[in-house]
């Protein structure tokens, strides 16, 4: 058996990219124009300019409570009878202040109603309730 000699040019595989790179663009375009038309949902509503907008993230009073009972304010453990002169107190330094109370969701109510009864019989106007995380 002989064996044939091969000329000095061997055949290279090649890949045509051209269908994928068809395929690429009809995508991009595709997703150009789908993202163009999505409106969100939800309420129409103006967002206030940064420079017209109040900022007064420190001026807010922060009231947690765990779902064992325990308050807290300012980083520390905090009674129940408590928290009105720690409230007065805070707003005696800020006066504009509203205070954030936020409880775990698994918090007794009663703890919590006691805490807005403290922060109205301190004075406060602006109370907000948020739902900590499980």
């Amino acid at each position: 058996m002989a064996r044939k000699k091969h000329s000095g040019v061997e055949d290279e595989a090649q890949i045509d990219m051209t269908p994928m790179l068809d395929i690429v663009f009809i995508m991009l375009i595709f997703f150009i124009v789908t993202t163009s038309f999505i409106k969100p949902s939800g309420l129409d509503y103006e967002k206030p300019e940064a420079s017209t907008a109040p900022s007064q993230p420190s001026s807010n009073i922060f009231i947690g409570v765990s779902k064992t009972g325990v308050i807290k304010m300012e980083n520390r453990n905090v009674d129940i009878e408590r928290v009105t002169a720690n409230v007065e107190r805070m707003l005696a330094e800020t006066p504009d202040a509203a205070v954030m109370i936020e409880a775990d969701k698994l918090a007794e109510h009663g703890i919590v109603v006691k805490i807005l009864d403290s922060v109205k019989k301190a004075g406060v106007d602006k109370v907000f309730v948020s739902a900590g995380k499980d």
